[in-house]
């Protein structure tokens, strides 16, 4: 701010010390003397100007008139202090500005994104701004994905983060810890691609520029490693067993009857498979769309699984014996519940069937036996007895055949594994002899 650019007499009740122009947009300091504070101190503000529309911005600084004017000349510590403030927050906004301009598509909305997560400039606060509006949309599921994610971060670092702290480096560092803390590979992937998305929704709000953006191909980008983890499916022998297993208590046996259900219900999920009624059997088909990618996926095809003899059988067994048109086929959730009792519900009863059926699983020796593992079989079963790939990909629900294909590979890759192992099966002790 310099002396000569104090207009005192411009406007009455506007005092402007500084002004920045670039392609139709001004940015000027302005001191606010319309309305006299209850401490006899006015506002120092913010202006910007574009398009004859003025919008303001509080630097959240007071001044008294006398200070104001002092401001070029004074020595005070108090005031240089002030002084700094005000410069630090005009340089700021006008950074935003020129990145707006230069991606040719400054507007105030845009401008507004950038100063309310710039004020803050925390990751950590844009998490949990994400978590409350998926809170407030009932995406419980997925606010509980953001928060194990913001919860580990805060493990990892020290301070907190600014968008300009997240790039290839330390994703890097921050990868290798979540290694050493043992995490799963499907874990870290997930960890990752919550960090991903918050900075997609800083770049589409022009928080950040692509530049910024850390994320994609190139050497300076960091890429999402698609860890392929032990995806078992089991053969249809191994299925009998497991139905033929001896099971002592009803939860037992219900448990194994609804995994039974999911898995001759196209792989269908715990989340989906609480959700059906008796409206969704329709000629000999239990027809549903997958909750999961209702929200990405508005353009989702229904999926329509045969009503085998078996599955009805479990609806009799286990079913809600009042068949209205609007019941839950199966009696866990209820009207009127909560997104948070919803979700907790589904994972309290996965929790459970996977508890059951891995204790099977092991006692057979086939390892662990989850919910996870009856979409799996559901699929490989099919795929190893020549079905078509599209028919299983459209039974599935995915929206893309090729999902289907990496879906189906990743499960068959541990099967040519052991078949190759059987290359070198000799007698004996099983070595090559030199």
């Amino acid at each position: 701010m310099t002396k000569k650019s104090f207009q005192k007499n411009d406007e009455p009740k506007m005092l402007v010390s500084e002004n920045y122009s670039k392609a139709g947009v001004i940015l000027s300091i302005v001191f606010d003397t319309r309305r006299k504070k209850t401490n006899g101190l006015y506002n120092v503000k913010f202006r910007v100007t574009h398009k004859r529309k003025q919008v303001y911005y509080n630097a959240g600084v007071d001044l008294s008139l006398n200070e104001w004017y002092a401001m070029t000349t004074t020595r005070k510590k108090d005031l240089l202090e002030q002084k700094g403030l005000i410069q630090l927050g005009f340089d700021g906004i006008k950074s935003h500005i020129i990145a707006l301009i230069k991606n040719g598509n400054f507007s105030y909305d845009k401008l507004n994104a950038r100063l309310s997560r710039g004020m803050q400039n925390s990751i950590l606060t844009a998490f949990y701004n994400k978590i409350e509006k998926l809170n407030k949309n009932g995406q419980v599921g997925t606010a509980g994905w953001y928060l194990c994610t913001v919860k580990n971060i805060e493990k990892f670092i020290i301070k907190d983060l600014k968008f300009s702290d997240i790039n290839k480096t330390w994703l890097q560092k921050y990868e290798n810890f979540l290694i050493e803390e043992d995490k799963s590979r499907t874990t870290i992937s997930m960890y990752m691609r919550a960090i991903r998305a918050i900075m997609n929704d800083a770049k589409e709000e022009d928080v950040i520029t692509n530049a910024e953006y850390p994320f994609g191909k190139g050497k300076d980008k960091f890429k999402i490693q698609n860890w392929t983890g032990r995806k078992m499916a089991l053969s249809l022998s191994q299925i009998d067993e497991v139905l033929k297993y001896p099971l002592v208590t009803e939860t037992e046996r219900k448990c194994r009857d609804l995994w039974l259900f999911m898995y001759l219900c196209n792989g269908i999920s715990v989340n989906d498979l609480l959700r059906l009624r008796y409206s969704n059997i329709k000629d000999s088909e239990v027809r549903f769309y997958r909750k999961k990618t209702t929200r990405t996926n508005p353009d989702q095809k229904e999926i329509a699984a045969t009503l085998l003899p078996q599955m009805q059988t479990i609806i009799e067994k286990w079913g809600n014996s009042d068949r209205k048109p609007t019941n839950y086929i199966f009696p866990f959730l209820y009207g009127d519940i909560t997104p948070i009792d919803e979700k907790r519900i589904v994972k309290n009863l996965t929790k459970l069937i996977n508890d059951k059926l891995t204790k099977i699983g092991q006692d057979l020796g086939y390892g662990n036996i989850s919910t996870y593992t009856a979409r799996h079989s559901f699929a490989t079963v099919l795929k190893r007895s020549g079905t078509n790939i599209a028919f299983i990909s459209e039974s599935l629900g995915h929206s893309n055949q090729k999902t289907t294909e990496s879906y189906l590979d990743s499960f068959e890759k541990e099967e040519r594994q052991k078949n190759a192992e059987l290359l070198l099966r000799f007698e004996g002790d099983g070595k090559i002899k030199k």
